[in-house]
């Protein structure tokens, strides 16, 4: 499939962490090809390739059946390997085919490690990696903090690799490496449900992983669903669900990198095979076709095509006109399927809170409430048998279907949670209800068997614990649904229906008709009237209007539209009639796009979830110990008498009140509240960015950007308004101005530099006769990156470039011609000059202002101490100029792509942690640029501004959809309050459990008497999630600074 991806990475400046940015274009993908490479050959048996004393024969024997793993190419390092190769059966042969179909396919994978700073780092790193199954070579280049590993993806992936790295002390970061763009790509999202803790997600998120065929997996507990990146001709999406299953969870496809081409339609009459046969023989026999699937029972027809072919409504004709209208299609109804399983989950729980509240009112009314009213304590005590009373057979009665039938959820996911290796929060819920519960049988039960024992039972404990928590995961689920509404607001925007117009030759109407917008083709005419939203992307055909953006862009004002400007699905129309033709429809759209991406990015994990990732590993574990040891602590000091009887109350012993606070411990420790710190409040806060037409592309762009202290800004298109146009033009020579512009014309249609294009606009001027002038034919035309141009145009060599190009091809530059371009630079504008044959003929003066604003923007982000650089191609005096103009004081000028990353380096080390924003620059065509992809790739955080609908800029880690540079503040701004509510998240989550355990351990119960029943212990726990969450829905409010606020008002932004 076609995708875009793209991963900030890290490497090792002097001054510390920075983060690389890699960028991948969309491409397709295909199969590694398998290993062909010599197994065993001389040189790997040699040396330290085999034991002395042994047999090459019968070492190479041994190798085979696994004893140790040697060097599989016999052309890399000499470095001896370790015994954890793959392991092969005896008597195949290294160079043997069915060696290498056992090897499977070898990949590559490029890391970031940052810390390293001497051979000998490199040399563990190197070590670490060497040690795990199915590493064939591992080289760690120190200089510049990276290792490349060739490894076998059927015995390793990348993310064990990156862990072993980081186990040695280091941080390392996988990048993708943009030149292979072989590899297969699919990506699916499944939605998984019973997902409650941390544990669960790293669980199933390792069982993903482990999967031969799966190139990445990403988990998210916040929205419970997964995105998983596989490999479509190793792995199928079915083999994924069923893997997540096998971890005891349900799972449901949500969608596939297919649906992007694939449509459903719900189609009644079809009932019999000849008719779904002669439907799907007419659908198919359509250009751009693909396959198609009906299911009966839903009466679902899914059908995947190329949309630039056919569309939706060409099917609905297909199918209605092939049965004599006895057949009637139309969109099948997705009913709301995002809402649907949120809302499914919130109904359960409440439902069961309900449930157990009928129980649980009754057992605590019995224990705590009617034993303190005479005639009704009375009843209660009544024997039944021997010393067991009604109250007590009652609260047995009643917490039974509590325990058991409402409470069952937990001993599931308990199970689920042990039979996967780990312990989840529901393993402590189930051992702590448990214990109440089974001590209470007990105690029930020894009571009807003797005549003289006193029983004392905890039903009521159980059954209000459960009661207590099933309330806080019914508003914990609530509170999550909220952190979604970004998502849910974004997809309302879209339209219902639209007017489709049909047009006679000439463009004239010659009827309209109202259909349902996803019917919509490329190239349809659509209107849009007054108070209408627009259906799709297009441009303006007829019409003018002005179209309110801000649920898209953020854009606070309505912005004109007339005659071939573009529109974006979403949007409305405020005052005016427009025609607009479609470019984007469907998934394509604009809308579409922002959609996926901040999905995507909200399944993305932050660099600091780790933190809480590593600690719930071990949490639930130690509490049980922390549990048991409480118990045993207290169990002990009443048998010893270390504490006064008075201290234990006329209900209990000491066994009762040491189970207590065991059962406390338990059940008062909230590992939920630790992971759902950072997700909950990425997904508010990428949500949050979508609406201000800031989308931040997951946690770790979050992360690295509120860290930013220095900002990399390009000049041309980025300060600058990006429409460079020529102001003034001084000829040297005699020459006629318009046969001179002839010359320079023809040798710069063919360049993509925005200088150039500005030149050959400028030069149309003398042709005003001509619409689009045919210019004269230059040949050997070359393009010299950071200088210019130069070809032969009617016989003479013209350069066109700046004065490095005339020095590199020795034309002489006057003391006039000096003179003219000192005076050009000092007005902040840029020179060109022209030389045909050798001969320097005229300087361009070509002046690209500033965007409004640019200097108040540097103002303000100096006020937030991040320091703000120039980093241009063009000359040093112009480049000084609007550096100056903008308030910048260092500036990077006259540096070709390759040399703008080696200045970034050079940033670096003097500052102790160097953040840098790439900035990408935009033709006028909407493509981009690539010229700056060196500096982009040592920077750590890379920005798209004004990318307007093209959302999916490849590898930008950050997207501005509006051109205002005041949106760069934004970015930072909400970067860190997002971060601030994580640490405010992980301070509350861990000083509960800090406070909480040892108070509901009893330590502050000697002293003041303070003792928390289990009970409350639950109801406190229950809460603590929920108020994380709360915390993290806080960021809802969020507003942008003040002073950008201020410049939009004083007018300074950029239509």
């Amino acid at each position: 499939m076609s995708g875009s991806r793209a991963s900030d990475r890290r490497t090792s400046g002097t001054g510390g962490r920075v983060l690389l940015l890699i960028d991948v274009c969309n491409h397709k993908s295909q199969a590694p090809q398998t290993l062909n490479l010599p197994f065993l050959s001389s040189r790997s048996l040699s040396g330290t390739g085999y034991p002395q004393g042994k047999s090459k024969k019968k070492y190479i024997d041994r190798v085979k059946f696994g004893y140790i793993g040697i060097d599989l190419t016999g052309e890399l390092s000499p470095h001896p390997h370790y015994p954890s190769m793959p392991k092969y059966p005896r008597g195949v042969n290294a160079s043997s085919d069915v060696e290498k179909s056992m090897l499977g396919p070898e990949a590559m994978a490029l890391f970031s490690v940052t810390g390293m700073t001497c051979s000998a780092c490199a040399g563990s790193v190197e070590k670490a990696v060497k040690r795990l199954p199915g590493i064939k070579e591992a080289a760690v280049d120190v200089l510049n903090s990276r290792a490349q590993v060739m490894f076998y993806p059927l015995f390793v992936n990348e993310e064990t690799i990156r862990e072993a790295i980081e186990d040695v002390g280091f941080e390392a970061m996988l990048i993708i490496d943009e030149s292979n763009e072989e590899l297969p790509s699919q990506v699916c999202r499944v939605r998984i449900k019973g997902m409650s803790c941390t544990s669960w997600s790293t669980t199933v998120e390792s069982g993903l992983q482990a999967l031969r065929g799966v190139l990445r997996a990403q988990v998210a507990l916040a929205t419970e669903e997964a995105e998983v990146h596989y490999d479509p001709k190793i792995l199928t999406y079915n083999q994924i669900l069923e893997a997540i299953e096998s971890t005891g969870f349900e799972a449901m496809l949500i969608s596939t990198g297919e649906d992007r081409r694939k449509i459903h339609f719900r189609v009644d009459g079809l009932s019999t095979e000849s008719s779904i046969r002669m439907i799907g023989c007419s659908l198919q026999a359509l250009p751009g076709v693909q396959d198609l699937n009906f299911d009966p029972k839903l009466k679902k027809l899914s059908l995947s095509y190329q949309p630039d072919l056919t569309g939706p409504r060409n099917f609905i004709e297909i199918i209605e006109s092939t049965g004599s209208g006895r057949y009637k299609a139309e969109i099948y109804p997705e009913g709301g399927r995002r809402n649907a399983h949120r809302d499914k989950e919130i109904k359960q729980y409440r439902e069961s809170f309900l449930w157990s509240l009928v129980f649980t009112v009754p057992v605590f009314l019995a224990a705590m409430v009617f034993m303190y009213i005479p005639g009704i304590k009375h009843g209660l005590h009544v024997k039944v048998v021997n010393m067991l009373s009604v109250g007590e057979l009652l609260r047995w009665i009643l917490s039974t279907p509590v325990q058991f039938i409402i409470g069952r959820r937990f001993y599931i996911g308990a199970y689920k949670a042990l039979r996967n290796g780990s312990a989840n929060m529901d393993v402590l819920i189930a051992l702590g209800t448990n214990a109440a519960y089974f001590y209470s049988v007990y105690s029930v039960l020894r009571a009807a068997a003797t005549p003289s024992f006193e029983s004392t039972d905890f039903f009521e404990t159980s059954s209000m614990l459960i009661s207590f928590i099933l309330l806080g995961k019914y508003l914990e689920v609530l509170a999550k649904g909220k952190t979604s509404e970004a998502i849910e607001k974004l997809m309302d925007l879209a339209p219902e229906t639209a007017i489709l117009l049909a047009l006679d030759g000439d463009g004239n109407v010659l009827n309209e008709v109202e259909i349902d917008s996803r019917l919509i083709h490329k190239n349809d005419v659509v209107k849009i009237i007054p108070g209408a939203k627009v259906p799709c992307d297009g441009f303006v055909i007829w019409g003018q209007s002005h179209v309110n953006e801000s649920m898209i862009t953020g854009e606070s004002r309505p912005v004109a539209k007339r005659k071939s400007d573009m529109v974006i699905g979403g949007t409305l129309n405020a005052n005016g009639v427009l025609h607009i033709k479609a470019t984007k429809v469907g998934s394509e759209s604009a809308l579409a796009q922002i959609v996926r991406l901040v999905e995507s990015a909200q399944l993305a994990k932050a660099p600091v979830q780790k933190f809480a990732d590593r600690i719930s590993k071990f949490f639930v574990p130690l509490v049980i110990v922390l549990s048991l040891a409480t118990w045993l602590a207290w169990f002990l000091s009443g048998k010893l008498d270390w504490y006064p009887a008075s201290w234990i109350p006329s209900s209990m012993d000491s066994f009762q009140l040491a189970l207590q606070f065991g059962i406390s411990v338990m059940v008062i420790a909230c590992p939920c509240a630790l992971g759902l710190a950072t997700p909950t409040a990425v997904m508010v806060g990428t949500g949050v960015g979508a609406s201000q037409g800031v989308l931040i592309k997951g946690g770790r762009a979050l992360e690295s950007t509120h860290k930013v202290n220095c900002i990399v800004f390009d000049k041309t298109g980025t300060l600058t308004v990006g429409r460079p146009v020529v102001v003034n033009t001084r000829l040297l020579k005699n020459r006629v101005l318009q046969e001179f512009y002839e010359l320079v014309a023809a040798a710069e249609v063919n360049s993509e530099h925005p200088l150039g294009k500005a030149i050959v606009e400028y030069a149309k001027k003398f042709r005003q006769d001509e619409e689009n002038p045919v210019w004269p034919e230059a040949s050997d035309f070359e393009s010299i990156t950071g200088h210019g141009v130069k070809a032969t145009v009617r016989n003479k060599k013209v350069l066109v470039g700046n004065k490095s190009l005339m020095v590199d091809y020795n034309v002489p530059l006057s003391l006039d011609a000096e003179v003219i371009l000192a005076e050009t630079e000092g007005l902040a504008r840029t020179g060109i000059l022209v030389a045909i044959d050798k001969e320097l003929v005229g300087i361009l003066a070509i002046s690209d202002p500033l965007k409004p604003g640019a200097r108040e923007v540097v103002s303000i982000l100096k006020s937030m101490k991040v320091r703000s650089v120039v980093a241009t191609g063009d000359n040093w005096g112009t480049a000084k100029a609007i550096a100056k103009e903008v308030g910048i004081d260092c500036v990077i000028a006259e540096a070709k792509p390759e040399h703008k990353a080696e200045k970034v380096k050079e940033l670096q080390s003097f500052v102790l942690f160097l953040k840098v924003h790439g900035f990408r620059k935009r033709r006028s065509d909407g493509r981009r640029w690539n010229n700056d992809s060196p500096a982009l790739v040592a920077a750590d955080v890379g920005l798209a501004i004004g990318a307007g609908t093209d959302i999916a800029v490849e590898a930008a880690d950050i997207v501005l959809m509006k051109s205002n540079l005041e949106d760069v503040i934004t970015a930072i701004d909400l970067s860190r309050k997002t971060f601030f509510r994580i640490r405010l998240n992980y301070l509350w989550a861990i000083g509960y459990n800090f406070l909480g355990i040892p108070i509901a351990a009893g330590v502050l119960f000697p002293s003041t008497g303070l003792r928390l029943p289990p009970w409350i212990a639950g109801a406190a726990m229950a809460a603590s999630s929920v108020s994380v969450v709360c915390s993290s829905l806080l960021l809802k409010n969020y507003k942008r600074p003040k002073v950008v606020d201020t410049l939009e008002l004083k007018g300074i932004t950029v239509e």
